[in-house]
This record gives structure tokens, sequence and C-alpha cells, in this order.
């Protein structure tokens, strides 16, 4: 398996550390990528020491900058290269106003990151999550990203449909943290809808060429979640998009 790769933690949700640790062992994983509160999880980090596991990236829902203080110390205790955050929703405020209500929330950790050796990032994700968060395109994405003075953590699966994709994903490049892939079959509206890389529609690998040519050099994190991962079987599902990555990634010379 590609040394790049790793799988989002939210896609074995509600499976033990024992049994993730030996689907990552099976797949030949060695970066994790989790979501904030696996980090309290007692297994956690003699699985790390004794594996030689890297952490690197960490899910978290924005609510506090004392909340993210918190995660921010957990996720250096572990090595965590990135903390990237959901913003929380707007409530009844405008998009400007909630965002100049994040930027200022998030701007007392920003020096606590810096100094702990963890980034922090942004991700896009769809309005159907307007409740928890306020970016839902790569382009306000970017922008929340430039105002708050974070990075990016590209979800394809949420920004691959969008207008000037690629000159979006060049303006965004210099702040890009993490990469997220899965893929989507048209017409699905099962949600969440996504599928293994290479099962739908979504140009991954130009994605992918287009990326690594603009010098990214982090990760490349599968996200796969919903009725047609379940159907196959989660690892069954992972194992393949993995494979299809990989293959990808050494097509390009990765």
């Amino acid at each position: 398996m590609h040394s790049r790769l790793s799988v989002h933690s939210v896609t074995f949700l509600g499976t033990p550390f024992a049994e993730q640790h030996s689907m990552w062992s099976a797949l030949g994983l060695t970066r994790l990528s989790l979501i904030d509160s696996q980090l309290g999880e007692p297994g956690l980090v003699p699985l790390i020491e004794q594996h030689g596991y890297s952490v690197d990236t960490v899910y978290h829902l924005f609510e506090s900058g004392d909340r993210l203080s918190r995660v921010i110390e957990n996720a250096a205790a572990l090595g965590t290269r990135v903390v990237y955050m959901l913003t929380g929703g707007r409530g009844e405020l405008d998009w400007g106003q909630a965002a100049e209500r994040f930027c200022a929330a998030v701007a007392p950790c920003l020096r606590e990151a810096e100094h702990a050796g963890v980034a922090l990032a942004i991700e896009n994700a769809s309005a159907l999550y307007a409740d928890i968060h306020i970016a839902h395109t790569l382009r306000d994405t970017i922008t929340l990203a430039e105002m708050a003075g974070v990075g990016v953590c590209i979800d394809l699966f949420h920004c691959w449909a969008e207008a000037d994709l690629g000159g979006l994903v060049e303006r965004a490049l210099p702040r890009t943290l993490q990469i997220q892939l899965s893929d989507y079959v048209l017409g699905d509206r099962a949600l969440p809808a996504r599928a293994v890389p290479g099962d739908g529609t979504i140009p991954i690998e130009p994605f992918l060429r287009q990326v690594l040519a603009g010098g990214y050099s982090h990760g490349f994190d599968l996200e796969l979640i919903g009725p047609r991962i379940e159907a196959e079987g989660r690892f069954e599902a992972v194992r393949r998009g993995c494979e299809m990555v990989s293959t990808m990634l050494k097509r390009l010379g990765v």
C-alpha cells in the first residue's frame, strides 16, 4: 500500500482500536486519521508506540477556543501533524458575520498550535452540514482559511463539480495540508453517497496529477462511508480504494 495513504477513522466508526489496528496492519497503512474523541482512548498511545504509526490528522468540530486548545494539546502529545475542523454553524448570522466570529474565536489558538508543532486547517463540506459548518464550497473554504490564517483540507467529494476547480485547487495548494478522496456514482441519492475510488465519475487521477505537479507533498485520506460502503463491507471497500489510489499514484510517478 502506498505510504502516503490513510483511512479516516469515521470509516470504521464504532470498531474497537484493536480491530482497527488489525485492519490497518492488513492494509499496510502507517498513517492514522483520527477523530478528536479517540485521543483519550487508553489503548491508543501503546498502539502507536508499539507499531510505529504516525498520526497524520485529527478531525475536530470547533465549538470554542478552550476546547480546541485541549485538542491541540492532546494531538501534540501524539505527534499529530494537522488538526482540521468544521467551523460550527452560523445560527442567525450571515456568512460574513459567521466567518468573522470563527476567525476571532480561533485566533488565540493559532500561536498555541504553532508552538505545539500542530497545524490547523478547515475543510469544505456539503451545505447538508450547515448546522455545524459554514464553508460549503472550496472557494468559500479558501476565503475563510485566508481570513483565519489556517490551512485547507480539500475533500474532493464535496467540490469536484465546482466551476473552475483547477483554478481553485491552484489557489488552495499553498495552504493545503490534507486531501480526502472518495468517489461518486451519478444518480446515487442514498446519502452520504460515497463510493470507492474508481467506481464513480469523479476525475480523481487528473486531480492527483494537478496537486502533485503543484508541489503537494502530504497525505491522501480515504473517507469511505455510506450505503455502498456498508453493502460491500467496510474492509473490502477500503482495500479496493487503497489499491486503486495506490495504483494511480504509482502511475503518476509517486
